[in-house]
């Protein structure tokens, strides 16, 4: 690749992103003016996948499936089990549960923190603007959303968008760690404070968490930490950080 060819991907990853750079104005004759159009250099993109089928809802009393026969269940039993969950009190006040979306042999894996309003109506992660910016970063990487597998730390949503509890936490934690099993992805992205914390195990602030490339035990997944999509709508200058971890996580990723 030219020194030409490599400073066109560069600008054209970091205009997905948002983040502004400089362009010439004139380009060499005969070169397309739509340079936003370069290939960003990914995986061929797979048929789109639509989100998890929602399963009838179990019963309520039923009782709820215990950590070890979760690690037991394929995609469609671990589904129907997250959608009828009565593990925690937030299956009182959700509209639905929000098992995930995405590819099942994803290289990468993207963990959030809990289903706002709009996941919890439409039960789907990551929709919204904030959903939108997510795409635009993974993009910025070769892979659309029908690419990865995007999950939460919780399957509920928290009333108010509060911090996830450590006993809804607890309650949860057999459904990702199946999710994660039967992914098997190459890297785990983490975004935001509270999806990093719980899912390493740490009280560590995001700051430092971003500094290294982490590893999940014992699955020696490795794992990138970043910022939350939404936190970055409301801190744009951070974007160029975000995009720093996410050079971190490409260096994982195969080819």
């Amino acid at each position: 690749m030219t020194g030409d060819d490599s400073d066109k991907r560069r600008r054209t990853l970091l205009r997905r992103m948002g983040i502004d750079v400089w362009v010439p104005r004139e380009a060499p004759a005969g070169t397309p003016a739509a340079t936003e159009a370069v290939d960003a250099g990914g995986p061929e993109p797979a048929p789109p996948t639509a989100p998890e089928p929602s399963p009838q809802p179990a019963q309520p009393g039923e009782p709820a499936a215990s950590g070890h026969a979760v690690a037991q269940m394929d995609w469609q039993e671990l589904a129907a089990t997250v959608a009828g969950c009565t593990r925690c009190p937030l299956c009182e006040s959700r509209t639905q549960t929000v098992f995930g979306v995405g590819r099942r042999d994803a290289d990468i894996l993207v963990v959030g923190e809990a289903p706002g309003a709009e996941e919890d109506r439409r039960g789907e992660p990551f929709v919204g603007r904030a959903g939108q910016l997510l795409d635009s970063m993974l993009q910025a990487l070769g892979y659309g959303r029908e690419r990865v597998f995007i999950a939460n730390i919780l399957k509920c949503r928290p009333p108010r968008n509060r911090d996830p509890e450590p006993a809804e936490v607890e309650a949860c934690r057999p459904y990702l760690e199946r999710q994660i099993a039967l992914v098997a992805p190459r890297v785990i992205l983490a975004v935001g404070r509270v999806a990093a914390q719980n899912l390493l195990a740490t009280d560590k602030p995001l700051r430092m968490l971003r500094q290294r490339l982490h590893t999940l035990e014992p699955q020696g997944i490795p794992v990138v930490v970043s910022y939350h999509p939404a936190y970055l709508l409301r801190s744009p200058a951070d974007k160029a950080k975000a995009w720093d971890d996410l050079k971190r996580l490409r260096e994982n990723l195969p080819g």
